[in-house]
């Protein structure tokens, strides 16, 4: 009888042991490399538990949390629209037409930047607080809704950064338009609240206005003065001129005594004709020839003593050329001119000034007026559920990352 095949020996075979930094033995000719042993089956350990009971704590429940707090007791908010932009129209005054002055104010993006800056700011915050009572309208549910109302206790710091929570500013540069969105937990309430920004806005835009106008008409009054004070102490050297020189106008009587010297000039001409006449015509002793050169030789002396005397204009000591005289005057009727079109354009400037100032020059046009909700769209529960599952989720991902990451290190 055979004997039976020996069985299988299952103990398994240790693996061989090698120093650090030896590579693998080769494997002998005619001998079978060793086999691993098979690993078991997986079995949960306690770091999964605590990784499950992490994820239950920090991405699950607080998702749970957050979602019923917005289904439950998050309170509706409704938004009212409001839309406008700086506007600078005025009417043409008679001055306009008259001189073509240019107007003193203008809307422009600086205006709307201002106005847009103003709707965030405290001061606006303070004056629709008084008016409106915002603290109450922001308040009102909060011990229901304490998440998203405003706490009564806060400070005005605190009130301004939620009233930027809760308005949202939109300004577009290039077109100078602005839109603001307000949200409050009843739609009459967002609505009063946006009326009452909107007339806020429009007050202070005025106030500005006003203030350029009043600089510009003070501007142009004191100019005003000033070129009334440079008249009167131009003709009062005109005058002082005049009193010295008992001379009106120098040029007038330049052109005087040129009258004369240009008379005794035709007299000369028309007297040597004569004289030439009687030498030709009579002889040498006729009286009438000596009548006729003694009235040469006057008319040419009375022609010699107003040259000598023509540029001297004044006796004694103080005596001045009419040259002189004459540049002192034109230089005071320069000056006297000058500040006539100075004082005529300063008055001008004033009329402009005061006729710009009794109208509006800048006003807030609303081409969209404050809405009046009938839907709340705020909060939005499933976005919001959605993100803080999110935020959380990557959260504890990382946390676990970072867990694995120190655990394999060691």
């Amino acid at each position: 009888m055979q004997n039976a095949p020996a069985q299988a020996d299952t103990k398994p075979i240790p693996l061989p042991q090698r120093k650090p930094g030896q590579g693998p033995k080769a494997v002998p000719a005619g001998k079978s490399a060793p086999v691993a042993r098979p690993a078991g089956a997986a079995r949960r350990k306690p770091r999964h538990s605590g990784l499950i009971a992490s994820f239950m704590a920090l991405v699950a429940l607080p998702t749970i949390i957050s979602g019923t707090y917005l289904g439950v007791f998050a309170v509706d908010q409704y938004t009212s629209t409001v839309g406008f932009a700086v506007k600078s129209e005025k009417s043409s005054t008679s001055i306009d037409l008259m001189g073509g002055i240019s107007q003193l104010t203008g809307g422009s993006s600086t205006d709307a930047s201002m106005v847009a800056a103003y709707l965030q700011s405290q001061d606006l915050v303070e004056k629709l607080d008084s008016e409106l009572d915002l603290r109450a309208l922001f308040s009102k549910p909060f011990k229901s809704d304490p998440v998203f109302a405003f706490n009564p206790s806060g400070s005005i710091e605190d009130l301004v950064y939620y009233w930027n929570h809760m308005v949202t500013v939109s300004f577009d540069s290039g077109t100078g338009l602005i839109e603001m969105d307000v949200q409050a937990f009843t739609p009459q309430s967002a609505q009063a609240i946006t009326q009452a920004a909107f007339k806020e806005s429009a007050r202070m835009i005025n106030e500005l206005s006003a203030i350029a106008q009043d600089d510009a008409t003070k501007s142009a009054r004191e100019e005003v003065a000033q070129a009334e004070v440079r008249l009167r102490r131009v003709r009062k050297a005109l005058a002082a001129f005049r009193n010295r020189t008992q001379i009106v106008d120098p040029s007038a009587d330049v052109t005087g005594q040129m009258g004369v010297l240009n008379s005794l000039q035709d007299q000369l001409v028309a007297a040597m004709i004569d004289l030439d006449l009687l030498q030709n015509t009579t002889r040498q002793n006729d009286p009438r020839i000596l009548e006729a050169q003694r009235k040469v030789k006057v008319i040419q002396a009375r022609m010699a003593d107003e040259r000598q005397t023509f540029g001297k204009a004044q006796d004694g000591p103080d005596a001045k050329s009419y040259a002189v005289l004459v540049g002192e005057f034109e230089s005071l009727s320069v000056d006297q001119d000058f500040a006539e079109k100075s004082y005529a354009a300063a008055l001008a400037t004033v009329d402009a000034a005061e006729a710009d100032a009794r109208q509006q020059s800048l006003y807030l046009a609303a081409y969209v007026k404050p809405t009046l909700a009938q839907s709340s769209i705020q909060p939005r529960r499933f976005l919001l559920t959605a993100l803080v599952a999110l935020f959380l989720f990557l959260g504890w991902a990382i946390l676990a990352l970072i867990y694995y990451s120190v655990r394999d290190r060691r």
